[in-house]
């Protein structure tokens, strides 16, 4: 099995980098604000920390291919870094500290390609996660001073913790009665949004969360990470992997139950 330590370390590496520069422009008087067409925020920072990652990239990893949030995809191949440069834009400009760079690198496999390798870094919070496949998840400062991950073992949802980012995206499914069925059988519920639910699966602190519509750089590094802590993490269609348009993740023991309730329909 390969280690993908090179590359790993490689994409901490490009996440301090992005730490530097988000951190710099972060609570900026001056931050600049665009709308995207899709009506969702995007920073100066945004474009800075993608276009510093991939320049990053494109030296040290030219044969790889690259797609990212805000310039899309760019090469080909059978490997393929995934880059979300802050995940939590809308948190970002507002002053919120609960954001993240996202770098995930895939590789072409059966059924289409699967994240081997992800970081999750949150400058403003201190706290950075990773994995890489067959060889755990870990959260701490650097690769040298780190913790392992390991979901939790609750095993009936009354005692299970439940994050989730809002009830808007499950009303327009027509799944907002299932969701809110879930939100009165389980012991807590918490909007803590954006990535930082899935990376509390990980760690378990929180047992199962769920969201209704993303895209493949908001789950690519955090599908590997809660995997490689021992997590379940599909979409709700039950597809293992970030590719359906979704997520719903949890400690693996409540992963059926979390769908059965997420795809109930009025």
């Amino acid at each position: 099995m390969p280690d993908y330590h090179d590359d790993l370390r490689l994409a901490h590496v490009l996440a301090d980098a992005a730490d530097a520069a988000t951190m710099a422009r972060f609570k900026a008087l001056d931050l600049k604000v665009e709308t995207k067409p899709d009506m969702t925020p995007v920073s100066e920072a945004d474009k800075a920390a993608e276009e510093l990652i991939r320049g990053q990239l494109q030296r040290a990893r030219p044969r790889d291919a690259v797609l990212g949030e805000e310039y899309g995809i760019e090469g080909t191949g059978p490997r393929r870094w995934v880059i979300d440069p802050i995940d939590g834009t809308k948190n970002y400009v507002r002053g919120v500290p609960v954001w993240a760079t996202l770098i995930s690198l895939m590789e072409a496999a059966e059924g289409g390609y699967r994240p081997v390798v992800g970081v999750v870094s949150a400058p403003a919070l201190g706290r950075r996660w990773w994995a890489a496949q067959g060889h755990g998840a870990y959260t701490g400062r650097s690769l040298s001073s780190a913790s392992r991950l390991r979901v939790s073992k609750v095993s009936t949802l009354s005692d299970a913790s439940f994050a989730y980012s809002s009830l808007s995206g499950w009303e327009e499914r027509g799944q907002l009665n299932g969701f809110l069925d879930l939100t009165r059988e389980v012991w807590r519920t918490r909007a803590y949004g954006d990535f930082w639910p899935y990376m509390m699966v990980a760690e378990g602190s929180v047992d199962i969360c769920a969201e209704p519509e993303l895209s493949l750089w908001d789950m690519a590094a955090t599908a590997i990470v809660v995997t490689e802590a021992g997590g379940t993490f599909t979409g709700l269609d039950g597809r293992p992997g970030p590719h359906s348009g979704n997520a719903a993740a949890s400690n693996g023991l409540l992963h059926d139950e979390l769908l059965s309730y997420l795809t109930q329909r009025y």
